[in-house]
């Protein structure tokens, strides 16, 4: 009987893992990021995998044990993972990115004093928005009577309608994005200063590939899909990050370490 030869098996090449923080659910993180994926893949000649993780804690102890290739996250985590683990500042969106509190369109919340002894609502003890509000409500010496955390800032929106809250902590940039119905029963309280918003970080074990990483990225942003992506999500282009904007988030950068319970290096 004559043999067949047998051709080995290429194992498969393992994907570049862009792991994006979760400031909206799965679903909608990997639909936003896919334009951003599908540009990646082909100037790096491998695939390219958007994911999540399920808290803005749980996003921050991956990326410090390394697990991501690129991580997208906002300014106080940045500023962690360069400090920390050796991540490489790439670049950041142009549009502001601003914390804000919104209460009911008709609440009777006026001022800071007003929550005293309210529930406020957050997204995750580490995430920007949340630490932001609770830094505003501590500096105003007002004690909420209960801080709950949520997944999403639709959540944040539906439980304050519902009048299960007296106000929420998210981005604008996520208020700007719930349906039109949803915001007319808002107004926006209060209002951050700009903050370091969504920065790209490559792991240092990467960092002989960040020409190739910045220059796929940049040529993305010129191209009319890379415009499409950019408008459709109100992100105006990508800014360079400076060094001073990372620096400034390392207050919140301690209280992610806090929450991580020190497992950092």
């Amino acid at each position: 009987m004559m043999s067949v030869p047998v051709r080995a098996q290429t194992p498969a090449e393992p994907s570049f893992v862009v792991a994006v923080a979760p400031h909206t659910s799965a679903r909608v993180i990997i639909e936003q990021y896919q334009p951003v994926r599908a540009a990646l893949a082909a100037a790096l000649g491998q695939p390219v995998e958007i994911i999540t993780a399920p808290d803005f804690t749980e996003f921050a102890r991956r990326a410090v044990a390394g697990q991501y290739d690129i991580a997208v996250t906002t300014g106080h985590q940045a500023e962690l993972l360069r400090a920390d683990s050796g991540y490489v500042p790439l670049l950041t969106y142009a549009a502001s990115f601003r914390a804000v509190m919104v209460v009911g369109r008709d609440s009777p919340i006026g001022s800071a004093a007003d929550l005293a002894g309210k529930v406020v609502l957050g997204l995750n003890p580490s995430s920007l928005v949340t630490l932001w509000g609770l830094h505003w409500l501590d500096g105003k010496g007002v004690k909420p009577r209960q801080t709950r955390y949520v997944s999403a800032a639709d959540s944040v929106a539906q439980l304050i309608l519902a009048g299960d809250a007296a106000a929420g902590f998210i981005s604008l940039a996520n208020f700007q994005k719930l349906p039109a119905d949803v915001q007319a029963g808002l107004r926006i309280q209060e209002q951050s200063a700009p903050l370091a918003g969504r920065v790209y970080m490559l792991n240092g074990r990467h960092a002989a590939r960040r020409d190739l990483v910045l220059s796929a990225l940049r040529s993305f942003a010129a191209t009319a899909e890379g415009q499409r992506y950019f408008a459709e999500n109100k992100l105006e282009g990508y800014r360079d990050i400076t060094e001073d904007e990372l620096q400034a988030m390392a207050p919140y950068a301690d209280e992610v370490r806090r929450n991580l319970g020190g497992d950092t290096p």
